[in-house]
C-alpha cells in the first residue's frame, strides 16, 4: 500500500487543495512539507500526537519534513478554538520551549543534512517591518473572507482583538517565505487552521504567479486531536517530568471503548491490516486493545524500557496490591504537624487537580488507601505511615504509592 493511501486508510486525511497532486508528490517521496507548532508551555503534549507520527510516517516514505517552531507567531497567539485571548508569552519563555520542543520531536523525526529540518518562525518574523508587510502581504487579504473564516466567526461576539487578527496573516506569510527559501511544497494541520492554511496558499500564488498555484496543502483531520490533549482538566505532556510514563500509559490504557481502535489506526505503527482485523473487536477483546495501545504509544514517547515498567506497574495494580505503583514523593514540608490529611495527600500526589476536586472525590466514595475506602475528609496519615508507603487510589484507574522522602 502506498503512503498517501495508508495515510487515508488510517483516516488521516480529512481535506486537500488538489489530491491527485499530493498523492502523487507524498507517494513519490517528493514533498516537502511543514507542520507549525507554537510554544505555547515547555513540553509537547498528547494533542500533538498525531502531528508528530504523520511526520514520522511520511518520512519513512522518503519526503522532508520541516519542523516549524512558531517563535513568532506565539508572541501573537492563535485564536482558533479559543473563548479568550491567550496568555502573552515573553520571548525568553518562547525560546526555552521552543528548546523543549526540539528535543522531544527528535524522538519522532531524523533531522540532518538531506533530511528532516528545523526552523523557527522568529527569524523572519520578527524582523518584517511593520509598514513593508502590510504593503507587500496586507494588499493580498480580503477582511470580509478573514471574517467569514470559523477560527474569527466564532470571537467575534466575545471579542477579537486587532493583535489577534494577525495571526492568520503571519501564518499566511510562514509558508510563503518556507516556499521561497526552503523549497516547501506542501504543509499539514489540524483542520481547525483551514482557512489559516488556504491563506498561505493564495499569497503564494498572488504574489509568485499562476505557477505557483500547483504548490499545494493537505489538510490533517483533527477531531480526535483535539479529545487527546487532556484528561480530567490537566494537559498530557510528553515529558515525564510532567506526565510520568505510569499517567501517560494510563491515559491510553483508560480511553473510551469507541476511540480505542480509531486512535490504534491514527497514532501506533502497526499494519493497516492487523487493525482492519481488530475492527470487530468488542467486550474484553477492547481491554486488549487499549493495552496495544498504550503499550505502543508509550514505547514511541518513553522508550521500550519505560512501557515495560508502565505495563508491569498497571497489571500489578490489579492483580497485586499495587507494589509497582508510581511513586509520588513527599518531604517533610508537606506534612503540618507530623501528618498529612487526605485532601492535600491527594492534591499533593496529583491524584486531584484541586482541593474541591479532592474533596468532591472522598465525598463520591471514590477515594480508598491501602485498600480502605477513605470517607472521613479529615483522615490523615502519619510520617512512619508515610515512609513505609500508602498506595493511594482514586475511582478505579488512578493510583500513586505516596512515600516519605
Amino acid at each position: 500500500m502506498k503512503i498517501y493511501e495508508e495515510l487515508k486508510k488510517r483516516n488521516l486525511i480529512a481535506q486537500t487543495t488538489n489530491e491527485e497532486e499530493i498523492s502523487k508528490l507524498v507517494n513519490e517521496g517528493k514533498a516537502t512539507f511543514y507542520i507549525g507548532f507554537d510554544c505555547t508551555a515547555d513540553s509537547l503534549t498528547a494533542g500533538h500526537f498525531m502531528a508528530l507520527t504523520l511526520m514520522k510516517r511520511l518520512q519513512m516514505a522518503g519526503n522532508k519534513p520541516i519542523a516549524l517552531i512558531g517563535g513568532g507567531t506565539t508572541m501573537i497567539g492563535d485564536p482558533s478554538g479559543r473563548t479568550d485571548m491567550r496568555k502573552m508569552l515573553t520571548r525568553a519563555d518562547i525560546d526555552h520551549n521552543a528548546e523543549c520542543f526540539k528535543k522531544q520531536m527528535e524522538k519522532f523525526i531524523e533531522f540532518g543534512p538531506g533530511k528532516a529540518q528545523l526552523v523557527n518562525n522568529a527569524d523572519w518574523l520578527l524582523d518584517l517591518n511593520y509598514v513593508d508587510v502590510l504593503r507587500e502581504v496586507g494588499t493580498c487579504f480580503s477582511v470580509n473572507n478573514m471574517l467569514r473564516a470559523e477560527c474569527y466567526k466564532q470571537r467575534m461576539e466575545k471579542g477579537l482583538s486587532f493583535f489577534e487578527f494577525n495571526y492568520m496573516i503571519m501564518q499566511s506569510y510562514d509558508f510563503y517565505h518556507l516556499f521561497k527559501n526552503y523549497d516547501c511544497n506542501m504543509q499539514f494541520g489540524g483542520d481547525d487552521q483551514w482557512s489559516n492554511m488556504l491563506g498561505g496558499t493564495e499569497l503564494i500564488r498572488k504574489k509568485l504567479g499562476k505557477d505557483a498555484h500547483a504548490m499545494t496543502i493537505t489538510l490533517l483531520t483533527d477531531s480526535q486531536g483535539k479529545k487527546m490533549g487532556k484528561t480530567a482538566g490537566n494537559a498530557v505532556w510528553l515529558d515525564p517530568a510532567k506526565t510520568s510514563p505510569f499517567d501517560f500509559y494510563q491515559y491510553w490504557r483508560n480511553v473510551a471503548d469507541a476511540d480505542v481502535l480509531k486512535c490504534i489506526r491514527m497514532l501506533t505503527f502497526i499494519p493497516v491490516e492487523e487493525i482492519d482485523e481488530m475492527d470487530s473487536w468488542e467486550g474484553s477483546r477492547l481491554n486488549k486493545a487499549k493495552e496495544i495501545l498504550a503499550y505502543e504509544l508509550t514505547k514511541l514517547v518513553h522508550g521500550e524500557e519505560e512501557a515495560n515498567k508502565a505495563q508491569s506497574a498497571a497489571k500489578n495494580l490489579f492483580s497485586a496490591g499495587g507494589s509497582d505503583a508510581p511513586e509520588a514523593q513527599l518531604c517533610a514540608d508537606d506534612l503540618e504537624d507530623g501528618a498529612i490529611d487526605i485532601i492535600s495527600l491527594l492534591v499533593k500526589t496529583q491524584l486531584a487537580s484541586s482541593r474541591s476536586d479532592a474533596r468532591r472525590a472522598v465525598e463520591q466514595g471514590g477515594v480508598s488507601a491501602d485498600g480502605e475506602k477513605i470517607s472521613d475528609l479529615k483522615k490523615t496519615f502519619t510520617a512512619d505511615e508515610l515512609k513505609n508507603g500508602v498506595l493511594v487510589k482514586k475511582g478505579k484507574k488512578s493510583f500513586k504509592k505516596a512515600v516519605l522522602k
